[in-house]
């Protein structure tokens, strides 16, 4: 999602909805419970992993990773943070799961799932003897009363992904969802982690008297079916997951999953401590390693420096509309200057410049790793096409254009300072205007802004939430570009309910084309997941989503 917002997103996803009546980065934090204070889960029920699984138990030890910032808030309807989301899969687990490379859906706690012919029935088939971690049965029970929570609008932000479901109803093998319009979205929504499978009963026994009381107490002690259960957690300083026992998934050998006997999270917000200690051998992995860093990481033989595919994509945002809020023309409301200002730009040389070689150009305003992109041809650097197109808007001389800055960020100040010389070319004045975060999103939030430079990461593993936020107006306004196409939104309104994914495919190839053409924004470059590993672990990775994967990691000691 947009990294910069997502819970005051939520009246605009309901109004979207609504004007669809037919259709998710960092994030504001979550509530956290008390800081400095230890969890322990001890007392759950366990039990050998060879008995419950049916499968041999392969330790692998114990994997220490290094993060940035600690978890908040591990439930996973209520929670906004990627600092939760990305952690909430090793210790719930969801009906489906995504595929590794983010362009598919595969079985998990549902071995079937299937749509009738109208699209309006929904069936899943659970996986017979799958438990929570503390040994409970998982039960149809379980599985509708965790969607009719996620998909509740009064629950958090992410309950658009459900909002074709109607109804619900067991049966003795798995659930039954009633929907009111076919949706193709639904195996990827039942695989994102607001779908995670929870205990009823558990839940329901916390104290409280309303779900968010409930779910802050059940956070602190969670009891999921994901492949480990948290068994201590100091918040601020460390984490550590066990190996639940009770996991149902198992290797191609029939070897018990996950091979580890525990996650240690370690929490070190310096980004040289991270690289220090995984030098120096006292963690086993590092996230969020700086790019600057990658070379000189890829050349240590102990270190295997890798570059998870994501779903990043990094752009300058244009404010479409012919006037500006102090009721100046805007230069920007006209397609041939804002293509004119994408052919100004140099991609490549911005790759090198800010994401030192490890970005690629955007093909699309979504990320090659998102399901059914198409990618376009996005204005190579072309000095000339820019001056004509401007020659052509009127803008011959040039003008001035402003764009809103985060203060004190090395990456904003590199990338406009590199744009303003580019644009200096074609005539263009790059003004850039250095503001705090909160009075930066403020702002934007207004329209009161000509430029600005924004990122976005998915939050589920399909095209329409970000075309959603990106090209539809009733949400957000087109990320508050004010940007509108009547041909697009048709197609996307189509592509809402078109279960055939070859014609799926096409009608979101004409909404990529339509949108590039259009050039509502700055189309700048992908960027990867930085992770550094221990060359004696094996096994993990990070998917496009951003999830950490842990259940086949080995650590050689």
């Amino acid at each position: 999602m947009l990294q910069f917002s997502r819970s005051l997103f939520r009246f605009y996803l309901m109004l979207s909805l609504l004007t669809m009546a037919a259709l998710l980065l960092s994030a504001c934090p979550a509530p956290a419970g008390p800081a400095q204070t230890a969890t322990t889960s001890g007392d759950q029920a366990a039990a050998p992993a060879e008995s419950a699984a049916g499968g041999e138990a392969a330790a692998g030890g114990t994997m220490i990773f290094g993060r940035y910032a600690d978890s908040l808030f591990l439930d996973p309807v209520l929670n906004d943070a990627n600092l939760d989301i990305w952690v909430l899969n090793s210790l719930y687990d969801t009906l489906l799961h995504s595929t590794e490379d983010g362009q598919g859906i595969e079985p998990a706690l549902a071995t079937d799932y299937a749509a009738s012919d109208d699209g309006l029935t929904f069936t899943v088939t659970l996986r017979e003897g799958i438990k929570f971690a503390d040994g409970s049965d998982i039960t149809p029970d379980d599985v509708k009363w965790t969607l009719d929570r996620a998909r509740n609008p009064d629950n958090g932000i992410w309950s658009f992904t459900l909002e074709a479901v109607d109804s619900i109803d067991t049966t003795d093998t798995g659930v039954v969802l009633h929907l009111n319009r076919p949706d193709p979205a639904l195996p990827a929504a039942l695989a994102m982690f607001n779908s995670e499978i929870m205990p009823q009963k558990l839940f329901e026994a916390m104290a409280g008297a309303t779900d968010e009381e409930k779910a802050k107490a059940f956070a602190e002690k969670p009891i999921g079916s994901g492949p480990f259960m948290l068994t201590e957690w100091v918040r601020g300083s460390y984490m550590v997951m066990e190996r639940n026992p009770y996991y149902w998934d198992k290797d191609e050998n029939g070897v018990q999953l996950p091979y580890l006997d525990a996650v240690r999270f370690e929490i070190i917000p310096e980004d040289a401590t991270r690289i220090l200690k995984l030098q120096a051998g006292e963690i086993d992995g590092a996230e969020f390693i700086p790019l600057s860093r990658v070379a000189e990481l890829q050349a240590d033989a102990n270190i295997d420096m890798e570059l998870y595919p994501s779903t990043k994509v990094n752009y300058i945002l244009m404010n479409n509309r012919p006037e500006l809020n102090d009721g100046t023309a805007n230069p920007l409301s006209d397609v041939r200057v804002r293509q004119a200002l994408n052919y100004a730009t140099d991609k490549d040389a911005l790759i090198q410049l800010v994401t030192f070689g490890t970005g690629k150009a955007m093909e699309s305003y979504m990320s090659s790793t998102t399901p059914l992109w198409s990618p376009q041809e996005l204005y190579p650097h072309n000095v000339d096409k820019a001056k004509e197109l401007l020659a052509d808007a009127g803008f011959a001389d040039g003008f001035e254009v402003t764009s809103m800055a985060l203060a004190g960020n090395a990456d904003d100040s590199a990338l406009l300072t590199a744009l303003q010389q580019m644009w200096a070319e074609v005539n263009v004045t790059l003004n850039i205007e250095q503001l705090d975060a909160p009075t930066r999103t403020d702002r934007y939030r207004a329209n009161d802004y000509q430029m600005r430079t924004s990122g976005w990461t998915n939050d589920i593993n399909d095209p329409s939430q970000i075309t959603s936020y990106f090209a539809i107006y009733s949400v957000v306004e087109s990320l508050h570009t004010g940007f509108q196409n009547a041909d697009l939104e048709t197609l996307f309104d189509q592509s809402q309910r078109e279960l055939d994914v070859a014609k799926r495919g096409e009608e979101y190839a004409q909404i990529q084309k339509i949108y590039a053409e259009a050039a509502p924004i700055i189309f700048l470059y992908e960027t990867p997941y930085p992770v550094a590993l221990r060359a004696t672990t094996t096994g993990f990775f990070q998917l496009p989503l951003g999830q950490n994967i842990f259940t086949r990691v080995k650590v050689e000691k």
